[in-house]
């Protein structure tokens, strides 16, 4: 009987792995697999697909790839480790997965079922193996074609002894030019228009690391006042607290966040009395600007707090309207004890876990039960409501529902002008109760009550993906992110944008937005189901697929049928896209 024709051709062929693979399981299996998963479904994977390659096999830690021309290879090569390198960044070395690549065109032999064999696979894993950590080494036939297409350059290693390969190979290292590593010194944002200031977070001088909540509470209200003022640009909390617990540049503060002026101090509280102390400094010059020591008694909390901010906006901007400051003072409540158990609320809150949210509810129930007419304690409870739906802790989702309702209700009917209280009702409204007009028009008068509160443009940005207006919502949630450039729920303003994108018919645009909420957070699903969706309406069917089945681990019972309890979308032509895009991913019909 004839055996079947060997099968040959021409291809370029990329061979890739892990630089100590061994040592990274070895340290930590769960995580560095997770990790690898990761960096194939949203970098290797979506990069091979754009250069037209096809990945003929894994292996644990690498993957042989085929490619039609060897330019294709090369520049794929290029792109994944330049990536690689802002994916690293901040990491310390022994956590770092690195990447060597090798490159060959030449003559393979194709199997039945796809495979690939023959010198030009083996050459091209020899290469790899000679290539650095985070590098790329190619053959002397893949540099003839690419040394004049490609816009690198590259270094003659010389004639190499390659295992198991008859005869020496002449070989070049790739030189590409790798990005700067992403520090917060190379993401220097330029100065706003109008006076601009960070307020970090003040030391606690208690001597009682429960008071912890009381400093953190004081400095959380100081930066919303300071935000009502319109003619200021105030970094948001979320991001100046990235700075808690460190020994801080404020020069390269004022870098990072982009402002001219910070703000630090500190908090005691002991026997019914307070002293708050402050210095303002001009980040540019170094300079302090204002400097004071404010006592009193606890019960003239409020008034110390506005002293703080009026002496901060006498330094920074003169002329302030006298009307405009006596507008930013506001208290919050006449009870300190429901101002306590807001502090604590807040402090719980800020935990985002589950028995954090708990604690928070408790706490803002108890400030309402010693303050009944405390908007912000009813806003924040209301959207302790919206994270427990989010994150799946829902017990009774009828009940919560009404019950989460009737809080954003209260928190609008006593914060007629509290930014706070509108936008979490605002959100609440649209989220879990599907109400997206009256959404929409309470984050409006959080936005014009407080133009400057990051979260009221995020959440505003948000209601707007779902109401149908895509490109306002970009607008509003890119003036989050800059308000506020460190923000912990980055990766959810970042999905917002996509989401948005998407709807706007821009899939290449949402893909990439998506990427980068997946990069703080691998298994955020909602991420996951734009990019699957993006990808598929892009034409990237295979990636698509794979980016589906990730999700699909994540969440087994994953259905089309039961999306539209996952996000209020209003118009049927927005929802129909999106399921139409997950149904060619691969997501179940029911």
């Amino acid at each position: 009987m004839a055996s079947e024709p060997v099968q040959r051709k021409l291809a370029a062929i990329l061979a890739a792995d892990v630089v100590g693979y061994s040592r990274l399981t070895g340290a930590d299996e769960d995580l560095t697999l997770a990790r690898l998963r990761a960096l194939r479904s949203d970098l290797i994977d979506p990069t091979i697909s754009v250069h037209h390659g096809r990945v003929v096999k894994r292996t644990g830690d690498g993957a042989l790839v085929e490619f039609r021309s060897a330019v294709d290879a090369v520049r794929c090569a290029i792109e994944v480790q330049r990536n690689m390198v802002e994916r690293n960044a901040g990491l310390p070395s022994e956590r770092r997965i690195e990447f060597r690549i090798g490159v060959h065109l030449g003559d393979v032999v194709e199997e039945s079922d796809g495979d690939l064999m023959g010198d030009g696979v083996n050459i091209a894993a020899r290469l790899e193996g000679i290539a650095d950590a985070g590098g790329i080494c190619i053959s002397e036939d893949t540099w003839r074609q690419v040394r004049d297409k490609i816009g690198e350059t590259f270094t003659d290693l010389g004639e190499r002894e390659l295992k198991n390969i008859a005869r020496p190979m002449r070989a070049y290292r790739v030189e590409f030019k790798a990005p700067a590593p992403a520090t917060r010194e190379s993401q220097a944002l330029p100065l706003p228009d109008r006076p601009s200031i960070a307020v970090l977070p003040f030391q606690n001088m208690s001597g009682d690391p429960e008071q912890e909540y009381f400093a953190d509470g004081i400095v959380e209200d100081i930066i919303t006042a300071l935000s009502r003022f319109r003619q200021l640009f105030v970094i948001a909390r979320n991001s100046s607290f990235t700075y808690k617990g460190r020994a801080v540049d404020v020069k390269q503060v004022g870098t990072e966040l982009g402002v001219r002026y910070v703000l630090e101090g500190s908090v005691r509280k002991a026997a019914g009395r307070v002293r708050i102390t402050g210095q303002l400094i001009d980040t540019a010059s170094g300079t302090h600007l204002w400097g004071d020591r404010i006592d009193g008694a606890l019960e003239d909390i409020f008034d110390l707090q506005d002293q703080v901010t009026t002496s901060v906006v006498g330094a920074i901007a003169p002329k302030m309207e006298l009307a405009e400051i006596e507008r930013a003072k506001r208290k919050p409540t006449e009870n300190l004890g429901a101002y306590d158990y807001y502090l604590r609320g807040a402090a719980s809150f800020h935990l985002m876990t589950r028995a954090g949210l708990d604690a928070a509810l408790q706490s803002f129930y108890r400030a309402i039960e010693l303050d009944p007419e405390f908007a912000s304690a009813y806003g924040m409870a209301a959207w302790s409501f919206v994270w427990r739906r989010a994150n799946g802790w829902t017990a009774d989702r009828a009940k919560e529902v009404a019950e989460a309702e009737r809080l954003a209700r209260r928190a609008v009917e006593f914060g007629k002008d509290d930014a706070i209280a509108l936008s979490r009702a605002g959100h609440t409204m649209a989220f879990i109760c599907g109400d997206l007009p009256t959404g929409a028009a309470f984050c409006d008068r959080a936005l014009q009550a407080n133009p400057n509160l990051a979260t009221a443009w995020f959440l505003s940005g948000a209601v707007r993906v779902w109401i149908g207006e895509p490109e306002v919502a970009i607008e509003q949630v890119m003036r989050a992110m800059r308000m506020s450039p460190f923000d912990p729920l980055l990766y959810l303003m970042q999905t917002i944008t996509a989401f948005a994108h998407f709807f706007a018919g821009r899939y290449g645009e949402a893909s990439l937005w998506a990427e980068k909420a997946l990069r703080d957070d691998p298994n955020w699903l909602s991420a996951l189901w734009v990019t699957a969706a993006s990808q598929a309406l892009d034409g990237r069917l295979d990636t698509a697929r794979q980016t589906m089945a990730r999700a699909r681990q994540i969440d087994p019972a994953l259905r089309i049928s039961t999306l539209q309890a996952a996000y209020p979308i209003r118009r049927p032509e927005d929802f129909a896209k999106w399921a139409d895009g997950l149904r060619q991913a691969g997501m179940p019909e029911a």
